[in-house]
């Protein structure tokens, strides 16, 4: 356990740190699990603060349970007071309220730090399935609350049709 705790030590404190703030996918093919393997093929350093657990299996959304939005402003929070990340990436927020809530310890983050942690906003909205995983309210705090502090936004096409209110034309 020793010898763990010690490698786990020196990959934080030698690898750049990236956080990741989405839900968890019981099939580890999407949220957390799937940005932490990433994360781990490009050697960085994942954290992760969890908004949801999600039961599925690929192509099919069974549940979703919201984490409350004070857990996650919390583990948002203690994290980036306590590791120099120097990413942030967004999945699945799930709620309005949770989006608000990222989007306001980010920026609380960006005044306390004095410096700007580059972010990667990743709008889950519409999953593989086709189903819609956020209402109207989430989506436009994603517009007004969490784009503006984006480096970079990554939706799939459906989502940016959603987002655009038009049909992006696709390539074949």
């Amino acid at each position: 356990m020793a010898k763990q705790r010690s490698r786990r030590s020196e990959s934080a404190a030698t690898a750049p740190i990236a956080l990741t703030i989405a839900g968890s996918d019981s099939s580890a093919g999407a949220g957390v699990q799937a940005d932490l393997k990433t994360f781990v093929a490009l050697g960085v350093y994942g954290l992760t603060a969890v908004t949801c657990i999600v039961a599925e299996i690929p192509g099919k959304v069974s549940r979703i349970q919201a984490a409350r939005a004070g857990m996650v402003r919390e583990q948002i929070a203690v994290l980036l007071k306590n590791f120099q990340i120097e990413a942030i990436k967004t999945g699945l927020l799930c709620s309005a309220q949770i989006v608000c809530v990222a989007a306001e310890t980010i920026q609380q983050s960006h005044r306390t730090l004095a410096r700007r942690v580059p972010l990667v906003v990743d709008p889950v909205i519409i999953a593989t399935s086709g189903d819609r995983l956020l209402d109207p309210a989430a989506i436009d705090a994603y517009k007004n609350e969490l784009f503006p502090l984006a480096t970079l936004i990554t939706p799939n096409l459906n989502e940016a049709d959603l987002l655009l209110r038009t049909r992006i034309n696709r390539r074949k």
